[in-house]
């Protein structure tokens, strides 16, 4: 049976906490980066580097934790789960606040990267919440909160780092610690203990939650343009700080007003547009155009020979949400009721593997770019792999949902 908790209430209570989630993970966006600059002499060639292998050790944390925190709500509950995590990364922002060396951020990366299972268990908690015909909207509507959280988050970070570069990660820790009491007192459970599923170790491990992916020929093959979408989205992350920097000189407050800026193209994209765009088009042409989208301000950010020109591809990168709440819809749609957490923690995983390619390979790119010796226009290298990778998403897109949409399912 579904839940019986009034459904407005408790998604009000999942897109509160992305928005705070996202806020405090905001926060020390402009500031981590070049807290590992200062703890490595200034040196931006091997602090690029030394962030790709700090990305590369939250995505395996990923990687290995998001199957078991999927295989757990689905045996014990969305709530516990969110909450744990919830309280995780709380500690892990004191961590880094404290870290007096690289080896202590280490700690504090792979902690974040153990307890980041609020995204995925908020995806499952909107599926055991929402009707299949409504699920691209519930999940546009996450999307944007994720977007209100990054508007709000690097615009604070930017202001408190310019007075003590540790100072956002007290506040980050103190806004998800009190997140994580409100849901202790209101959040109710989404998903009925007949519902639940027993807890085998087969399941909770990596490979096998990625099995699910294979119990359906489309789920695969959605799966496969899957990875190529969240190894491309490592670009930013992995390299954004560091590039607008390197390349136009911009200051920490101008980094985190500009990260604030794709923030509100995002919410204005996941909030007011996915419905419209999703319910003209379909899943299947939404999630095209995202992937479109994505590859097209990809190529621009790489191009851009000033600060000016790069700003132009926000509202297009921004246009690459499309892609997100379609493919969960199509893929939602693919696996029973009882299996929505396993199937989030299965992207989660998909997330942790890109994610530990991805912002080596990225970073790596990078620092190769802006050697001595190299033309300044090569730094935006990095992007241009990003837009290659999304258009072979593309591709693969187009041909794995021919079928789908024939079968009236897109």
């Amino acid at each position: 049976m579904a839940n019986t908790a009034p459904r407005s209430r408790d998604l009000a209570f999942i897109y509160l906490t992305v928005v705070l989630d996202v806020l405090a993970f905001g926060i020390v966006v402009p500031v981590l980066p070049k807290l590992v600059v200062t703890f490595l002499d200034n040196d931006t060639v091997r602090a690029a580097n030394m962030w790709g292998l700090f990305g590369s050790a939250y995505a395996l944390a990923q990687f290995l934790f998001s199957p078991l925190l999927g295989a757990m709500s689905d045996r014990f509950g969305r709530r516990p789960v969110l909450l744990i995590a919830l309280f995780g990364l709380a500690a892990d922002y004191l961590i880094m606040a404290w870290a007096p060396s690289l080896a202590w951020l280490w700690l504090g990366r792979i902690t974040s990267g153990i307890c980041g299972a609020t995204y995925t268990t908020a995806g499952a908690y909107i599926a055991d919440v929402t009707p299949q015909e409504k699920r691209a909207a519930a999940f546009g509507i996450i999307g944007a909160a994720w977007g209100l959280g990054f508007v709000l988050g690097p615009a604070l970070g930017g202001l408190l780092g310019a007075h003590d570069p540790r100072l956002p990660f007290w506040v980050a820790a103190a806004i998800t610690a009190l997140n994580a009491i409100f849901g202790l007192v209101v959040l109710p459970e989404s998903l009925p203990v007949e519902r639940r599923e027993a807890f085998r170790l087969t399941r909770a491990n990596p490979f096998g939650s990625l099995v699910l992916l294979r119990s359906h020929p489309e789920l695969f093959g959605l799966a496969a343009v899957q990875l190529c979408y969240q190894l491309a989205h490592q670009v930013l992350p992995s390299v954004y700080v560091l590039y607008v920097g390197h390349r136009y000189g911009w200051s920490t407050a101008r980094t985190s007003y500009t990260l604030a800026l794709v923030g509100v193209a995002s919410a204005v994209v996941q909030g007011g547009l996915i419905r419209p765009i999703v319910a003209r088009l379909g899943e299947r042409s939404a999630a095209l155009c995202g992937l479109g989208f994505g590859a097209l301000s990809s190529l621009i950010y790489g191009a851009a020979g000033s600060g000016a020109l790069f700003l132009l591809g926000i509202p297009l990168g921004s246009l690459a949400g499309l892609y997100s709440p379609s493919a969960q819809t199509l893929m939602s749609a693919r696996v029973s009721p009882e299996q929505q957490g396993k199937l989030q923690g299965a992207l989660g995983s998909l997330q942790g593997l890109t994610g530990m390619i991805g912002p080596t390979l990225f970073a790596g790119t990078f620092a190769l770019a802006i050697a001595p010796g190299m033309p300044a226009a090569a730094a935006g290298a990095p992007f241009f792999v990003a837009a290659a990778i999304l258009t072979v998403g593309m591709l693969l897109i187009a041909g794995v949902t021919r079928s789908v949409h024939a079968a009236g399912a897109a």
